[in-house]
């Protein structure tokens, strides 16, 4: 591959460096996430049991601890606790408790899917872009070997066999960059998603707990 990089000329280097960033990129992300991913749906069901499980609402927030290291449930719970905190005549502290309650667990639960998501824009991308990325320096490669036969003047299989070949380790390239991405995008999206309806069940039940009457010490 270094003799490969050696021999190509700016644009087939630029497409080569590309395609390099994106693989080194896609996989600190997968990594990265994977370990991340693996530990939240490992560690939430146990926090949500532990919360569950106090014995009352002042008790809850503590026992939550380690088991949410990653801090997906405490900013629920602290969203609900900022619901009696809220005074003033600001248009946040108007309108019925439900409403406000609502209103502040659907803007952490949003944060906190936001958190679950990051990077998988990047791992939706590389995957679409890659493949194509690889063909441009494909065509590239094909493109000089032609002006090199025409250059030439006469057909020599030695003219073609080289370049394309080389051109076509753009193609191989591309797909092995996109194809990780991929699979990481949709295996990382199931996990996700499974992580999410656990949280909006529990932004649910909060809901349901403390709408009527308040926290209860």
């Amino acid at each position: 591959m270094l003799e490969l990089f050696a021999r190509a000329d700016m644009v087939g280097r630029a497409v080569a460096l590309l395609l390099l960033l994106m693989s080194v990129v896609s996989w600190v992300l997968i990594l990265r996430k994977g370990w991340l991913l693996q530990r939240a749906s490992r560690d939430l069901p146990l926090a949500l049991v532990a919360f569950w499980q106090s014995p009352d609402w002042s008790a809850a927030p503590g026992r939550l601890g380690t088991l949410d290291s990653l801090g997906l449930l405490r900013p629920l719970v602290d969203a609900a606790l900022r619901l009696d905190a809220e005074a003033g005549s600001t248009l946040a502290a108007t309108g019925e408790r439900t409403g406000r309650l609502t209103r502040l667990l659907r803007d952490a639960l949003t944060d906190v899917v936001r958190r679950l998501q990051t990077g998988q824009v990047w791992l939706a991308t590389v995957g679409a872009t890659a493949p194509f990325v690889g063909l441009l320096g494909t065509v590239w490669g094909i493109h000089q070997a032609l002006s090199a036969i025409g250059s030439e003047g006469a057909m020599r299989i030695e003219l073609v066999a080289g370049p394309v070949g080389e051109a076509l380790v753009m193609t191989a390239a591309g797909l092995a960059v996109a194809l990780p991405a991929v699979l990481a995008y949709n295996l990382m999206g199931r996990r996700i998603a499974r992580l999410e309806a656990d949280l909006e069940g529990f932004a649910h039940d909060l809901r349901e707990l403390l709408a009527p009457a308040g926290p209860r010490a």
